[in-house]
């Protein structure tokens, strides 16, 4: 089945998934997981959005503060009523972890629009931190 009628349709300026996140991407200095445990080691919140269960099923990272993302702009925009004492200021490196690393490029370049210039994510998100041999509980 093609996707023809479908863009036939589309309105205008509308751009797909895939154009929104190479577009996302673009403005990310993304991190390999290894690149992201140096990060962290020196300073960087690690912020794990994935939800429950997933965290339930495949473990998480220690030291990571975990804020799911339907939440994740409020608990990070220094000028919200309900930021974390974490979010201390424009200045703080915030790098967000998901599952695959999808989701998580969408929210750091959120986290980007809020001023956060230094907020990015973990290439090949969670699966790729464990795959590389970096600290996780069991799931």
């Amino acid at each position: 089945m093609s996707d023809e009628p479908i863009r036939a349709g589309r309105p205008s300026g509308a751009r797909t998934i895939d154009e929104v996140l190479a577009e996302a991407r673009a403005r990310l200095h993304r991190l390999e997981p290894a690149e992201a445990a140096a990060h962290v080691a020196g300073g960087a919140v690690l912020v794990d959005t994935r939800p429950a269960f997933q965290r339930d099923a495949d473990g998480e990272v220690p030291g990571a503060l975990v804020v799911e993302r339907n939440h994740l702009e409020w608990r990070f925009d220094p000028a919200s009523d309900a930021k974390l004492p974490e979010a201390t200021g424009y200045d703080v490196e915030v790098i967000v972890l998901c599952n695959e690393g999808y989701s998580s490029s969408l929210a750091a370049d959120s986290l980007r629009v809020l001023g956060l210039s230094r907020a990015t994510d973990v290439i090949g998100g969670y699966q790729a931190w464990r795959a590389a041999g970096l600290p996780t509980t069991r799931g």
